[in-house]
């Protein structure tokens, strides 16, 4: 029997849309993989099935300005700050993007429930940059779907500590969660294929500014990976790039990177632009968000700094 039929049959108070929706999300794993919805079961498959939480407050609508790149009546594109949580959640029920969003559409999708109207993908609260959203629950699915096939191209910015032996290349390792913390993840034989390609725009004396291709979209993926190669993102406590990592330079040094890091207040990753099909022009759109100023003034004082020194 088809994964989602199955499923369609032991969820009895679900349509098979949200279901299948569901599986392209990849919140249905088999055997701790993804599958497509047409998936043939076998004979003591293991399935496990993460339902998105509908019993979160979402519908309170808060007056956040947004900085919208591009609307239309099927999708919103929007740049999203750092430090702004994409939706609500256990510790954050308001102040969310999606909060933002209730005030300013009248129309979202809702394939992921009611606590994540229009979400179709999602960054990371310190991460800046592009996010599209799905006023429609048809583009939903249909950019859903060009995630799930690996389409849609994405490209981001990252500050990164450290001297980059080759300018150019691909990181290609399987990611899992960390078992000793699960917030984090880590690169793990036991995890899901993994792939980034990166370049490195531009190589400071202790730091780089460096162009991210991430290929699949796994969890933190820019951040492990890049940790992985030892250059942890600028700023990024979690994985190793914050104030720490300034240890071991010159005291002059030390001392300002330490400064930068408490100053940012970030890890330094931007989402700079996305290209999708547009799921009704059936045309290719590519979406761009500038460096916010932070990083351009990170970035700016960097180049002064050595040049000082």
């Amino acid at each position: 029997m088809r994964l989602d039929r199955f499923l369609t049959n032991q969820i009895k108070d679900k349509s098979r849309s949200r279901i299948q929706n569901w599986i392209r999300l990849k919140l249905v794993l088999v055997n701790g993989y993804s599958k497509k919805t047409g998936y043939l079961l076998e004979y003591n498959d293991k399935i496990t099935v993460e339902i998105p939480a509908e019993s979160v407050q979402t519908d309170i609508p808060e007056r956040i300005d947004l900085d919208i790149l591009f609307e239309d009546d099927q999708i919103v594109v929007i740049n999203k700050p750092a430090g702004l949580v994409v939706h609500p959640g256990i510790s954050n029920k308001s102040g969310t993007l999606v909060n933002g969003l209730l005030f300013h559409f009248n129309s979202l999708s809702d394939l992921n429930g009611p606590s994540r109207p229009g979400i179709i993908h999602r960054l990371d609260k310190y991460t800046s940059g592009v996010i599209i959203i799905a006023k429609t629950n048809f583009s939903h699915s249909n950019i859903s779907n060009q995630f799930q096939k690996r389409t849609v191209r994405k490209s981001y910015s990252a500050l990164t500590w450290g001297n980059w032996k080759e300018k150019e290349g691909s990181i290609v390792k399987p990611i899992g969660r960390n078992t000793k913390d699960p917030t984090c993840y880590i690169v793990s034989e036991d995890g899901r294929s993994s792939q980034t390609n990166f370049y490195v725009q531009k190589q400071f004396r202790h730091l780089a500014l460096v162009s991210f291709y991430p290929k699949t979209g796994r969890t933190h993926q820019i951040r492990v990976h890049s940790t992985f190669l030892g250059h942890p993102i600028f700023g990024d406590e979690k994985y190793g790039g914050g104030a720490s990592k300034a240890k071991g330079f010159l005291p002059e040094y030390t001392k300002i990177y330490r400064k930068k890091v408490k100053e940012l207040n970030r890890h330094a990753l931007h989402a700079d632009e996305i290209e999708i099909l547009h799921p009704v022009k059936n045309k290719n759109m590519i979406f761009k968000a500038p460096l916010p100023i932070e990083l351009l003034n990170l970035t700016e004082s960097l180049e002064t700094l050595y040049e000082a020194y």
